[in-house]
């Protein structure tokens, strides 16, 4: 069984650097990267078509972060990172995932290089960091690209 980098995206700069060193380490051990999108849900659609539409327009613009963001390294590597998306809060939904999952070897999350730390980074390094199924690996969000290179 391969060992899955498991990240959790967003639009930030931080959470592609997360990105970046997933597919290093994993391309480095011959492991696998997922990447989990999160999306907020609607307060209202009154239609479940609009819910699918709203969920694969989210699928679309985290395919093309992926592809921007470790487009090379998959082209050097071979790794073709799995897109989930789920919809919910997403302390509870990634808590829920990697519940799940036997084979995650990391969660891999972005700090960013300023200010509070994100919802995420703050749950999972906070009182209950113990009990998650596998490690927890935050990456500063100002590591250059030789830094990433280096690390992973």
């Amino acid at each position: 069984m391969a060992r899955t980098y498991l990240v959790v995206i967003d639009d930030s700069a931080e959470a592609r650097v997360a990105l970046r060193f997933a597919a290093r380490r994993a391309a480095k051990t011959g492991g696998a990267v997922e990447v989990l999108a999160v999306v907020q849900p609607q307060d209202f659609v009154q239609w479940g078509g609009v819910q699918a539409a709203i969920e694969e327009e989210q699928r679309l613009r985290i395919e093309a972060s992926v592809a921007a963001s470790v487009g090379e390294i998959v082209d050097a590597a071979g790794i073709k990172p799995e897109i989930v998306v789920r919809e919910g809060d997403p302390v509870t939904v990634v808590r829920a995932y990697v519940g799940t999952r036997d084979d995650i070897a990391a969660l891999v999350l972005g700090a960013a290089p300023a200010g509070k730390p994100g919802a995420l980074v703050a749950d999972f390094t906070g009182n209950d960091a113990g009990k998650l199924p596998c490690p927890l690996m935050i990456i500063p969000g100002s590591l250059t690209d030789d830094q990433l290179e280096h690390l992973s």
